[in-house]
């Protein structure tokens, strides 16, 4: 859910773009929202405190979250924090001053830093108290959601939710191609049959302007073009938690970013970098100029809220070298808490209501949220909060064909070496199996780990 502030986000700075990436948020400044509890007219240190980024309507649906707690817990006070566009720095700010809010908004390619530096608590201490509320939690989680937030023996968060890319698709537009696009993570489109449908969308005029694109990326380029490595049979990094090396050097991964990069630079039915500084990737979708647009949940209020929008959802495209079905990112957020806060009891009891069945209720409902216990996402009210999208079950079954992008301490440092040197592949400057020659720099950094 959302990043910093680049003037140009294709050319570096996927990080600033990302953190969380989900929401695209636009202030500056962070800024406390609501007091709740008893005495909520006070502003005294006994609050507990809550830090989490969002967009305006995401964080209206984080604060029924906050309410329906402080009902249940009228003895706990508890005060949130909206984060401005750089949390990471944020938090490490208000850690060094001693003012560490109680719990904090966890992202998967950021927490290991926290969890090394000691801000953030092993939460298996606080699990291990309650061994059936902790069995009952695994039963209920996607694992590939919970051992996200696993590093080093610890469990640093829990997931509150799922927010992994996939497609978006006009109806209107594929179905005037004659295209039915896969309705499940186990039946996607090969590279070809893709490639096709994104010709067969693709508009021009008599001078050869693109009027409509058969495809779009609403996510951070390089990150979705990883995906597409992903989707040709190799992890990006080896292992994913604490990885050792970098896998660009793989030809089956080089080949599945060069086919992402090829959309826009070879095939034009996707915008180039110089396209995409006339319009978003997602405005461009929502006025039926693009066909189909990768992305997460975090678009999926914006679309819905279009009544001259019809469109569905379907799953990343398989490569040659991959399969049998599709996978995407974790993309999961989680809620942790801070080593050293004074509320230690009182923060628990929030992340278990959040991270529970009546938290992740709320979130079903919401329609901002996919959540992430499977209680919640086979629930109605889940269900109600999509009516008008016909593959469900590419939200449903997203999580279980998740994976991790990477988990590592230094992945500010990694981040931005890779960024410059994918940028220039994604921009036609360079090929994919260039790209071999920035490993060895890149697993130095992972050798490092500082």
């Amino acid at each position: 859910m959302s990043r910093l502030v680049r003037s140009d986000p294709a050319e570096g700075g996927a990080l600033a773009l990302r953190l969380h990436r989900r929401t695209l948020l636009r202030s500056a400044l962070a800024a406390p929202l609501a007091t709740f509890g008893a005495g909520c007219g006070s502003t005294g240190d006994d609050a507990l405190t809550f830090f989490f980024q969002a967009r305006p309507e995401e964080a209206r649906a984080r604060l029924r979250v906050v309410a329906a707690f402080a009902a249940r817990h009228p003895d706990i006070r508890i005060r949130t924090i909206l984060s401005g566009p750089d949390p990471m720095q944020q938090m490490l700010t208000y850690c060094a001053g001693g003012r560490c809010p109680d719990v904090l908004m966890a992202w998967e390619l950021l927490y290991a830093g926290l969890a090394e530096r000691g801000v953030l608590l092993d939460l298996n201490t606080l699990l291990d108290r309650e061994p059936e509320y902790a069995n009952n939690l695994r039963a209920e989680s996607y694992s590939t959601l919970y051992d996200t937030f696993a590093y080093r023996g610890g469990q640093y968060a829990l997931p509150e939710q799922w927010s992994g890319v996939f497609l978006y698709y006009n109806r209107k537009l594929l179905a005037a191609a004659g295209i039915r696009p896969p309705a499940r993570w186990d039946a996607a489109w090969g590279h070809d049959e893709f490639l096709a449908a994104a010709q067969a969308t693709t508009r021009r005029d008599g001078d050869g302007r693109v009027r409509q694109w058969g495809f779009a990326d609403g996510w951070v380029p390089y990150y979705s073009a990883a995906c597409f490595g992903m989707n040709n049979g190799t992890a990006w990094f080896t292992p994913a938690v604490r990885p050792v090396h970098v896998n660009l050097d793989d030809p089956g991964f080089a080949a599945g970013m060069q086919f992402y990069a090829d959309l826009a630079v070879r095939h034009r039915v996707a915008p180039n970098v110089a396209d995409r500084q006339a319009m978003s990737a997602p405005d461009l979708f929502a006025r039926g100029r693009a066909a189909m647009l990768l992305g997460g949940h975090w678009l999926y209020s914006e679309f819905a809220g279009r009544a001259d929008l019809d469109f569905d959802v379907t799953v990343l495209p398989v490569g040659p070298r991959g399969g049998p079905g599709a996978v995407t990112d974790v993309g999961c957020t989680g809620l942790a808490i801070a080593a050293d806060s004074p509320h230690r009891d009182a923060a628990w009891e929030f992340v278990k209501f959040a991270t529970g069945p009546e938290g992740q209720a709320l979130v079903a409902e919401s329609g901002l949220f996919v959540p992430v216990l499977r209680s919640a996402m086979g629930s109605a009210g889940f269900a109600n909060a999509h009516r008008g999208i016909g593959n469900l079950r590419v939200f449903a079954d997203g999580p279980e064909h998740s994976r991790p992008l990477v988990i590592t301490p230094v992945w500010g440092k990694v981040d931005a070496l890779l960024a410059r040197h994918c940028n220039r592949v994604l921009r036609g400057a360079a090929s994919a199996q260039s790209l071999a020659a920035v490993a060895p720099d890149i697993d130095a950094l992972l050798g490092a780990r500082t």
